[in-house]
């Protein structure tokens, strides 16, 4: 019994398990707990352990890869046609196992600690900006309800809302004011942990060089540079830069069939927060971009000058930084405003 693919359906407190042998049969299928898991494959001689890319798998692989197996992470729709008729943790371990042996299959690539580290403290940033939008417009509901409207603008909000509860008027009752009192204070708490996790981000950028040289790319920050790193690392697992702007959704999605190809908008698959960081920056460096007499500023000036919409030159703009960022991070090198850009 020789096992060359092992594949692994996660769980929270189990895990199911098929093995396959070079023809593709199945030679193991058993169930297991997670330390036990662990235990097994650590006695298996060097195989590939395919799991799916999902919460716990890149800890895991990390320790598989320790002991010399190879690790094979894959996004969770790509497996999903592989699951052969009813539904179980074990048609998915066999799911996963055939998957990983198809040569066309598009793998995850193994995350580091560190990358997980970043990943983690923007997701809880990406939490707290979430809670504070809904407290704010909670705020703004209650106090409309009672005649008291504010200009649009968190800025503008928050200095007129701190006038209010200062002057002491009487659009409400005490018990109102005392609840706006609190809810304002929990705003406050809120936009000391965002400002203390943008410090975390600009320290990381500073220390980081890939970062440096990422943030020399116009319309691209602190934020934007360590997400990407945290999502992609050095870019490796990508061949072209076109193919990190697929990933990222920021290309035409395709609805081709009978060889007429038609294209619609942009797909907005894979990494939505990146995604929307990158459209960002790009809309930030879009004025000052398009005046400039580099190769980049005389491309944008020339789709603005044919009518293109502005949000269609935002988005184009945002995957060229998305191609520009994997030639600086693939090539270790910064980005010349005064270069061609070719990718």
């Amino acid at each position: 019994m020789t096992i060359v693919i092992l594949g692994v359906d996660l769980g929270k407190n189990s895990c199911s398990v098929v093995g396959v042998d070079a023809a593709g049969a199945v030679v193991v299928r058993r169930s297991m707990r997670r330390q036990t898991l662990i235990d097994y494959v650590s006695k298996l001689p060097a195989c590939v352990v395919a799991m799916e890319a999902c919460c716990g798998a890149h800890y895991l692989g990390r320790l598989f890869a320790a002991h010399g197996h190879e690790i094979r992470l894959m996004p969770p729709e790509y497996v999903r046609p592989y699951v052969k008729a009813q539904k179980n943790d074990d048609r998915d371990a066999e799911g996963i196992a055939e998957a990983a042996s198809r040569s066309t299959m598009r793998f995850v690539e193994l995350k580091s600690q560190e990358q997980l580290d970043i990943q983690t403290l923007h997701r809880v940033r990406s939490r707290l900006i979430a809670e504070r939008t809904g407290l704010i417009n909670q705020l703004r509901a209650i106090l409309m309800e009672r005649g008291v409207i504010f200009p649009l603008g968190r800025r503008k909000f928050e200095l007129g809302l701190d006038a209010m509860l200062a002057d002491g008027d009487g659009a409400m009752s005490q018990r109102m004011r005392q609840l706006v009192s609190e809810l304002r204070g929990e705003w406050l708490e809120l936009d000391t942990k965002i400002q203390a996790l943008n410090g975390e981000f600009v320290d990381l950028a500073h220390q980081d060089a890939a970062a440096r040289r990422l943030t020399s790319i116009p319309g691209v920050g602190v934020l934007n540079a360590t997400a990407l790193i945290a999502a992609v690392g050095n870019a490796s697992g990508f061949a072209r830069a076109r193919d990190l702007g697929a990933w990222l959704g920021l290309v035409p999605k395709q609805q081709t069939t009978g060889g007429k190809a038609r294209l619609l908008g942009i797909s907005k698959r894979g990494n939505t927060y990146l995604r929307t960081l990158l459209i960002h920056g790009a809309r930030a460096a879009l004025p000052s971009l398009s005046q400039s007499d580099t190769p980049l500023g005389r491309w944008l000036k020339a789709m603005i000058e044919r009518g293109v919409h502005r949000n269609a030159v935002v988005v184009a703009l945002a995957n060229k930084l998305a191609r520009i960022a994997w030639a600086v991070l693939r090539k270790e090198t910064t980005y010349e405003r005064s270069c061609a850009v070719a990718v």
